[in-house]
């Protein structure tokens, strides 16, 4: 067992693969003992243990130690081959696995044949009536430029910051990848990227910006499709037109106007710098809003363009020391809580957009700069007063058309649109809709109720002022706001009618048909509230706010045109007029007497909800509807600041410039004969109270020749006691129910 046997005879030449296992042969310490062995090695070993001269173990190294004298040769054979075996293995295994992952990503991506350059992303150019331009939406895309239009240190601080080997790799930089690698390893994080400009287009053109192992695996097989298909000028372009800067502007152009109001070809070396270095962070280093960090950015694109002799040392030395740039500070208007409002109702207008459009609007530029200086300057003045955070105003004319809109006091701090989205109790503003449902089942202006407590299942509603006035009409009880009088008219009338009124004039909020309703604990949103006032100003139609008149394609293709509105009736003339008397009384002696156009007729009503948490004033005239809100979007309470107060003040202001002009007309149906009943009404009047009543209805006002009596206060004779005319007017028209 311990030596081997030689092999006699001639011996065959062995090539390749059976030369290379020739030599692999078995030994006998290689082989597993069968089972023939066995009893054999049992009974040597118990031979070996009745021998007290030899121990066991010498015995059974013997042949082991005379094997390892003859395995050398064998083994350094058996390893070679072996690794040889197994390296080809391995190698098989490996080109199979990147076969695999080849076709795994290719599986994912679309066909080759049908990959091809998207187009670029539609703009939305928003004009105002006069054709100028409000605000951009979409992906703002500046126009294709080719290389040959642009000074030719501008590609080449891209290709200096982003792709140095650009015009030698195929798509994918191996020496580039190991440097960032190497570079990552160094600084125990990754501060340097091995993606190539052929990468980046690939991943802006046809991928998402998520980082996953199989979104780079795609872009890698996308940038190689992309050489093979396209020259490295026409990459280069292409990523040049397509790459973000940041601010929503895509392309060389489009940022180079948006940040330095030129176009791409006049920028200089500086602003050039200034763009390559953006697209590392375009949100974090547009110039716009981190100037420093754009600086030191286009300063660190500067030394690597001068590194690549791409421009000299002394031009990057004055570039760094004189930088020639002139950011445009961002724009934060107010317009673009319109513009907002437009991208909601495009996708119902015309479908999906896939080419740029220009929508013309009915906004008046002139009317939205009044309308944000009003609301803003205001709130800037009283906000801390009145612990106001934020305001809203909406103007249409009496059909509908919206020519101001304001969403809040800065759009870039807050984009929430409190004029169209956002939706908060009325309060009393809410009030005519009840008043109007009265009117319609046979109550006049002159009809009189009672101011007094009143209880309804508990509830105790009160006036603001906590007085309560007595005998009332109905046109006091709404100038004056009187709570009272509101809760008593609308269960009289019913709350189920009086949500069938709101809804009927435009409300579309859901409304809760209970005993509150007549004070506005119902949400509703300003644009709608404004919407329905705009029936008051127009003679009793239906009004839809609205904003879009026409939509076209870039090149004058109409794809929408805004119809006229049908002619619905939704309110009676005679109504019309009745609302219009009393809705003008509250400004001429009610809660809005500040509220005042020289020369025009105005009417409104204000509100005020629970807490002093929403404040608001609807006011109109025959040529605009404007409503105002203001309060705070945590729904805290305002320090006591109502709707006649700052409300009435900032729509004042913008009242009175609306109306600069403008050819005064009269409201709409205005009368002061309400039929036979008006006479009983007016002679049940009480006497004027022996106490002086104070704030505005303690004196008659003149409207239009109906003269208002004073309301008696809670002490005064109640006016169903009042003899024969009090049982009459109890009998006629309800009393205190």
């Amino acid at each position: 067992m311990g030596s081997g046997k030689k092999k006699g005879g001639r011996k065959e030449p062995l090539f390749g693969l059976p030369a290379a296992l020739a030599d692999l042969r078995l030994t006998a310490a290689d082989r597993i003992p069968s089972g023939d062995d066995k009893p054999k090695k049992s009974s040597s070993k118990r031979k070996s243990d009745k021998s007290d001269d030899e121990p066991p173990r010498e015995q059974k190294s013997q042949p082991s130690r005379s094997g390892a004298r003859r395995r050398p040769k064998s083994s350094i054979s058996a390893g070679l081959g072996r690794l040889v075996y197994w390296g080809a293995v391995l190698s098989l295994w490996g080109v199979i696995a990147v076969i695999g992952v080849v076709i795994w990503v290719g599986a994912h991506l679309p066909p080759i044949q049908s990959l091809e350059i998207p187009k670029r992303p539609p703009t939305i150019q928003i004009v105002g009536m006069d054709g100028s331009l409000l605000a951009q939406r979409g992906e703002m895309a500046g126009a294709n430029v080719s290389l040959k239009d642009l000074p030719p240190y501008l590609p080449k601080a891209f290709i200096a910051i982003e792709d140095r080997r650009f015009y030698s790799h195929f798509g994918i930089d191996p020496i580039g990848i190991l440097r960032a690698l190497v570079t990552n390893v160094l600084h125990r994080g990754v501060s340097q990227g091995g993606s190539t400009l052929t990468q980046q287009l690939a991943k802006n053109l046809f991928l998402t910006q998520e980082r996953t192992m199989a979104r780079k695996l795609q872009e890698a097989e996308l940038a190689i499709w992309l050489e093979r298909k396209h020259s490295k000028n026409e990459i280069l372009e292409l990523y040049l037109n397509r790459v973000y800067f940041g601010s929503g502007a895509y392309g060389v152009e489009a940022a180079a106007q948006k940040y330095f109001g030129k176009p791409a070809r006049s920028v200089t070396i500086a602003e050039a710098a200034m763009l390559a270095g953006l697209v590392k962070s375009p949100s974090r280093l547009a110039p716009n809003r981190n100037p420093e960090g754009a600086e030191q950015r286009a300063q660190i694109v500067l030394a690597a363009m001068a590194d690549a002799k791409f421009i000299t040392e002394a031009q990057a030395q004055a570039s760094i020391g004189h930088p020639s740039y002139n950011v445009k500070p961002v724009g934060a208007g107010t317009v673009n809580y319109v513009a907002d409002w437009i991208g909601e109702v495009l996708d119902d207008l015309v479908g999906q957009i896939d080419d740029s459009i220009k929508v013309e609007t009915t906004i008046d530029p002139k009317l939205q700069a009044v309308a944000e200086a009003a609301v803003i300057d205001e709130l800037a003045a009283k906000s801390v007063k009145f612990n106001v955070s934020q305001g809203a105003l909406v103007a249409m004319t009496p059909d509908g058309a919206v020519r101001a809109m304001v969403g809040g006091r800065n759009y870039s701090d807050s984009q929430y649109n409190r004029a169209v989205t956002a939706k908060r109790q009325p309060g009393s503003s809410f009030k005519p809709f009840v008043y109007l449902t009265a009117m319609e089942q046979g109550l006049t202006p002159d009809t009189v109720r009672q101011d007094a407590p009143i209880e309804v299942k508990g509830w105790k509603p009160e006036n603001y002022t906590h007085e309560y006035f007595g005998a009332v009409t109905l046109t006091q009880a709404l100038a004056m706001s009187l709570n009272t009088v509101a809760i008593r008219l609308g269960l009289e009338v019913g709350p189920k009618n009086v949500v069938r009124t709101a809804h009927r004039l435009g409300i579309s909020s859901k409304l809760e048909p209970n005993a509150s309703i007549a004070l506005g604990t119902s949400e509703v949103s300003v644009v709608e509230l404004v919407g329905a006032y705009a029936a008051f100003a127009n003679g009793g139609f239906a009004a839809a706010p609205h904003v879009v008149t026409r939509i076209r394609t870039l090149d004058g293709k109409l794809l929408y045109m805004r119809q006229p509105d049908e002619h619905n009736q939704v309110i009676e003339p005679r109504y019309v007029g009745m609302m219009n008397t009393m809705m003008r009384e509250t400004l001429i002696s009610g809660t809005a007497k500040k509220a005042e156009i020289p020369g025009w007729q105005a009417a409104g009503k204000t509100g005020t909800s629970q807490d002093y948490r929403d404040a608001w004033f609807i006011g109109y005239t025959s040529n605009l509807v404007t409503g105002v809100w203001l309060g705070n979007d945590d729904n805290s309470p305002t320090r006591k600041a109502t709707g006649g107060g700052l409300p009435v003040e900032v729509w004042t202001r913008f009242m009175r410039t609306a109306h600069e002009g403008v050819q005064v007309a009269a409201l709409p149906n205005l009368q002061n004969n309400w039929g036979p009943a008006n006479l009983v009404q007016i002679s049940s009047q009480v006497s004027p109270p022996t106490q002086a009543v104070t704030g505005p209805a303690s004196a008659p006002v003149n409207n239009g020749g109906y003269r208002s009596p004073p309301p008696a206060r809670a002490n005064a004779r109640p006016e169903a006691a009042a003899g024969l005319d009090g049982w009459l007017m109890d009998r006629l028209f309800g009393g205190n129910r």
